[in-house]
């Protein structure tokens, strides 16, 4: 388990724009025999089951490409959940021990939504980075232009357990129809959590997103209080 205190202020306090919960997916790949590429953006966090095997292997929570025998590398193709400015992201190979890339880049496309992978323009965010196995690799990243569409470079083959990207959403106001109220506080609509007193449990992020909380921990919870006060977000 990761201590708190090394997780960055990026990860702790902005949004995951490649959250399920908020629509993102992945469109194409050049290869998930292993492991397919959706797993990857799922919201819970990966789980390593020693006994459990499918019909291309061991399972594996995440996405996961094949040997690569004849060069080149792997990418995933991403639609965030929302249009946004990347501030960080953490490239996740938690359980990936032997089968984990040694490097990764990342890119990045500002279209609009529908448009097809084949169209995108990309520009580099994040050029070759070293990655081990079984780890966390958090990552701040420098470029304000924003984006809606990412390609994760792998180097050469192997797997990741999960991809999060932490920035700050921006709505795209031409797509609402003007004549239908719009729910201001939510995170596609650019809402945002301003600043809490205490999280300890959860993402606080979490409470702007549609739909049901999935179980207790699925919002903003803080620790139990044993002073004078209150909490607040």
């Amino acid at each position: 388990m990761t201590d708190n205190n090394d997780v960055p202020a990026f990860a702790r306090h902005l949004v995951n724009l490649a959250a399920s919960r908020l629509g993102a997916e992945t469109l194409s790949c050049s290869d998930d025999f292993f492991a397919p590429m959706e797993r990857m953006l799922q919201d819970n966090d990966p789980v390593f089951i020693p006994d459990k095997f499918d019909d291309h292997g061991k399972w594996m929570d995440g996405w996961e490409s094949r040997r690569r025998r004849g060069g080149g590398h792997d990418h995933v193709i991403v639609r965030l959940g929302t249009r946004g400015v990347i501030r960080g992201l953490d490239i996740d190979t938690r359980h990936f021990t032997g089968n984990y890339p040694p490097g990764a880049s990342l890119e990045a496309a500002d279209a609009p939504v529908e448009t097809r992978p084949e169209d995108l323009q990309w520009r580099e965010i994040l050029g070759p980075t070293d990655l081990g196995p079984d780890s966390h690799h958090y990552l701040e990243i420098s470029d304000d232009t924003p984006a809606r569409h990412l390609r994760l470079n792998i180097f050469p083959d192997g797997g990741v357990a999960r991809l999060r990207v932490y920035g700050e959403p921006l709505p795209d106001w031409s797509r609402m129809d003007e004549n239908t109220p719009a729910e201001l506080s939510a995170i596609i609509n650019g809402g945002r959590i301003a600043g809490f007193n205490d999280a300890h449990y959860g993402n606080p992020w979490v409470i702007l997103t549609d739909g049901r909380g999935v179980n207790m921990g699925d919002g903003w919870e803080t620790r139990r209080r044993r002073e004078a006060g209150n909490d607040w977000i």
